[in-house]
């Protein structure tokens, strides 16, 4: 088994690309070790002295560290994790109400909005996010403000407030007239 790694704009946080399906569909977000009980595999990886978070996609995995760590270190112990995790045959995560990553659920007289908003987000900005690792989901619409969560790679990235703010915000600003504003919500 070969398995790739990639950088990732946040400098805390490393892709790791199996080869392999990591999830069916969705994504799969785990702040901490005790978000990870589901998964074998996340459980595996926060096993790893030093994880402060995994997610997967489709995929891939994307692992963060915690500060001053260095990758050198960290990087061989979590490609062996991973390796073993996938020889065993164990599932990525068990039993039902496995997290997939997706959008809150908002009905309110804003809908249609909504629905323009989450359709601007899944063509156009979180194939790119995945792309680098994370993923980023709709969390809610208030009075022109849209709420997203971020998670994996973006989440704590140095760069996600630009992204936010210079690109999704333009973006949902230039095709829906009614978004003033894009914010980040907590998990």
């Amino acid at each position: 088994m070969f398995i790739q790694t990639e950088s990732t704009p946040n400098p805390a946080t490393l892709k790791f690309l199996p080869g392999r399906t990591v999830l069916e569909l969705g994504t799969a977000d785990f702040p901490s070790a005790e978000a990870a009980q589901k998964s074998p595999l996340a459980r595996r990886l926060f096993a790893v002295e030093g994880v402060t978070g995994v997610f997967f996609g489709t995929d891939f995995i994307t692992v963060t560290k915690a500060e001053g760590l260095a990758w050198d270190h960290l990087k061989p112990a979590l490609l062996g994790a991973i390796m073993e995790h996938f020889q065993s045959g164990a599932a990525v995560i068990e039993g039902e109400g496995a997290p997939t990553g997706g959008h809150a659920m908002h009905d309110t007289e804003d809908e249609a909005i909504v629905s323009q908003i989450k359709e601007l987000l899944d063509t156009r900005v979180r194939p790119a996010v995945a792309q680098d690792g994370g993923d980023i989901t709709f969390h809610g619409f208030d009075r022109g403000v849209v709420y997203l969560h971020m998670q994996g790679a973006c989440a704590g990235c140095p760069s996600s407030t630009l992204t936010l703010k210079m690109g999704i915000e333009n973006l949902l600003r230039h095709y829906i007239p009614e978004v003033v504003e894009v914010r980040p919500v907590a998990a």
